[in-house]
């Protein structure tokens, strides 16, 4: 099915408000150390050891990539984002009668797409409402974006942990997540989330989880309690340039997999 267009303001706010000011106060500081250097108020060269540090190529170099990347983030969250949403679901196949289900569902971004491409069926929608991980987090404020999409009627939201969920086995005939699972730091923790999805994913039914890092943990827990990778469906080539970029700290990465 094809997606309604949105029919009123909406805001699925900041992605890690906290990465975003830390990358731009650093870009700001490089910044500022190559001005001072350039106008002499600090030494152009900085002996560190055996290094000689050019703080006006390295000050402009680091301030430059930070205060980009900073920016990068905010552009993906306000702009980038909605556009990736409608990408992602258009990979999985819609009657409009299912059952979704979205693990970590933020302020609705994945949730309200989904419903949109419902008719009879239901988008249900988990999180434990962090704001670090998500400017203004809240249950009120995904209702508010639910309304603004005109979905009221098909968005349904929990406070719920996604290691320990309250529903049913078989319970969704597709599961989504995007930028969630990580936000778990044991991996322990990642792996019983993985097998709760499993749970309660209906057999025949699908899921699909877009995430920064863990790929092949998701995938051999997948594996381990039968649902198999249908498809990798984003770019390898985008996955290495943030794992370079990041040094290994970022390695995206998006499945598609059936329960058998």
């Amino acid at each position: 099915m094809t997606a309604n267009a949105p029919r009123g303001r909406t805001d699925y706010g900041l992605d890690a408000p906290g990465v975003v000011r830390n990358l731009l106060l650093v870009g700001a500081a490089g910044l500022l150390v190559a001005a001072a250097a350039w106008q002499r108020l600090l030494p152009r060269i900085v002996k560190l050891g055996p290094v000689n540090l050019d703080l006006l190529g390295s000050g402009r170099g680091i301030g430059l990539g930070f205060l980009l990347s900073g920016l990068g983030m905010i552009y993906g969250s306000r702009i980038g984002k909605l556009k990736r949403r409608e990408r992602l679901l258009d990979q999985l196949s819609w009657t409009g009668r299912e059952q979704v289900l979205d693990v970590g569902c933020g302020r609705g971004l994945l949730l309200v797409a989904a419903a949109r491409r419902l008719t009879t069926g239901t988008a249900t929608g988990i999180d434990i409402w962090r704001a670090e991980d998500l400017t203004d987090n809240r249950p009120d404020a995904t209702l508010a974006n639910a309304a603004a999409e005109g979905v009221s009627d098909r968005v349904k939201v929990e406070t719920s942990d996604m290691r320990k969920m309250p529903f049913p086995d078989g319970a969704f005939d597709i599961i989504v997540s995007s930028y969630a699972i990580h936000n778990i730091e044991e991996p322990g923790g990642r792996d019983a989330a993985i097998a709760e999805i499993s749970r309660v994913l209906k057999s025949g039914g699908y899921a699909m989880i877009d995430d920064i890092r863990h790929y092949d943990q998701y995938l051999s827990n997948f594996a381990a309690h039968g649902v198999r990778l249908v498809r990798r469906i984003d770019s390898r080539i985008h996955s290495l340039f943030w794992m370079l970029l990041t040094f290994g700290s970022l390695k995206p990465g998006t499945m598609v997999v059936r329960k058998d």
